[in-house]
């Protein structure tokens, strides 16, 4: 018998005053304490309430899922004479639910432990009497059951009044499971769209790393060939000074002016190469550690002036390019405690991005870092083009940029942001257009005491 037929035939049997008047009353009672609640809390309210207003020992709400034994029931909500009893999963075999699962009206007035025998929950309830409807979806299928058990016989009066209230709330109660299902289903795809989302903001946040390491490393190869350019040269000047050497020893005069001003020539040469060299390998050391860095968060401790000097001179090639100047204004002997790659991370995004969009004929750049106990403000500014208050209001928003398809990629000042946010400090922005742009960093408890 469908829920349809057994809401006709209620209906049919409540025609007395009486009946009618109980049951609507009670409808009314259910319906109202329900309309304000959800999920869980729908099925709590709704158990509790309709126990009472049976006058039953239970009343439970349960879905209908499947485990490794086959068809089960898990309970929503189980109301227990006096209180609501803790939610449980159980076989639906050889039980009655089973057959209200299957969309059949089932009801014994007494006598329903000795119906089915091996429902070993009746006994622990002590139940004597069922009644259940089943939860059917709008496509058909049986989303939960909705029982009542007592635990004494249950009269025609009170079967009559319980035919009613669950086959009309057994269909609220599935229009709920619906809607519980649907929610759950969108924030599945939330869920999956907004990890997609993350992974793909990751890659381009490390993609967004790799190409400042590649304007790092394009930089610094500009400036390693300067001194091994000129180591190179005087090194040929050595070859041919000691191929004149080697040439006057094979004559039989020999002149000592000519020995010493060769001799001069190669002190001069050598001391060229040894300068030049040592400074190749001074910035080749410099970027090593800086490559080191931007891939690593280890915290260390380190000098902060030298450090900044490291990371500015590796991107010279970048300011001389463009024209432009940087001053470094940091007190000297201030040691930090910190991931270094954070911070190299910090200042070259910022120098880059005022190079990118800053610039401007003449354009100055200057870092100055100032302390205030054991917290550390780190200003960056630039006397360049500026921005106007609508872009400074979106300036730390991911892939927010002024510069598409000009190399701009918009996640330079929001790493700068998640950066600084990760160190718990707080960054502000000062701009106005033409008067250029000035970043402060606030970054707390970083100095390690004199």
């Amino acid at each position: 018998m469908s829920s349809v037929d057994v809401a006709d035939r209620s209906a049919a049997l409540f025609s007395a005053d009486e009946g009618r008047s109980l049951a609507e009353a009670a409808l009314r009672s259910i319906t109202l304490s329900t309309s304000r609640a959800q999920g869980e809390e729908f099925f709590r309210v709704l158990v509790r309430d309709l126990a009472q207003a049976l006058e039953v020992q239970y009343v439970i709400a349960a879905e209908v899922c499947t485990v490794e034994t086959g068809e089960a029931s898990r309970t929503l909500a189980v109301w227990a004479g006096s209180d609501f009893a803790p939610n449980m999963t159980y076989s639906l075999e050889g039980t009655p639910c089973q057959n209200v699962a299957d969309q059949s009206m089932c009801f014994h007035a007494c006598g329903v432990q000795a119906a089915f025998p091996q429902d070993s929950l009746l006994v622990e309830m002590g139940a004597h009497s069922y009644i259940g409807m089943p939860m059917v979806g709008t496509h058909g299928k049986t989303l939960g059951i909705l029982i009542a058990l007592d635990v004494q016989e249950m009269q025609e009066s009170k079967r009559l009044l319980a035919l009613s209230l669950l086959s009309i709330f057994a269909a609220r109660c599935a229009a709920e499971l619906q809607h519980r299902a649907r929610e759950a289903e969108l924030e599945a795809k939330v869920a999956l769209r907004t990890r997609a989302l993350e992974e793909a903001r990751a890659h381009l946040v490390e993609h967004e790393k790799l190409a400042a390491l590649g304007g790092l490393v394009a930089g610094m190869a500009h400036e390693v060939n300067t001194p091994i350019g000129v180591a190179v040269t005087s090194a040929s000047g050595l070859q041919r000074f000691a191929t004149e050497i080697t040439e006057m020893l094979a004559t039989e005069k020999v002149s000592r002016s000519r020995l010493a001003t060769l001799a001069s020539q190669i002190s001069q040469s050598v001391e060229l190469v040894e300068r030049n060299l040592q400074r190749a390998a001074e910035l080749m050391g410099n970027f090593k550690s800086l490559a080191v860095d931007q891939s690593s968060e280890v915290v260390t401790e380190f000098e902060l002036a030298d450090y900044l000097r490291k990371v500015t001179t590796a991107h010279q090639a970048e300011i001389s390019k463009c024209g432009a100047s940087l001053s470094l204004r940091v007190p000297p002997g201030l040691r930090v405690r910190m991931a270094a790659g954070m911070l190299a991370q910090i200042t070259s995004n910022l120098l880059m991005n005022a190079l990118l969009h800053g610039a401007r004929p003449a354009l100055e750049l200057c870092l100055t870092v100032e302390t205030r106990g054991r917290d550390l403000r780190y200003v960056f500014e630039d006397n360049g083009v500026g921005v106007s208050a609508e872009v400074r209001a979106h300036m730390l928003e991911p892939f927010y940029t002024t510069r598409r398809g000009a190399g701009g990629s918009g996640l330079g000042l929001h790493i700068v942001y998640t950066l600084v946010q990760r160190l718990a400090g707080k960054l502000s922005l000062e701009s106005r257009p033409g008067e250029g742009l000035r970043v402060t960093l606030d970054l707390p408890d970083l100095l390690v005491a004199a």
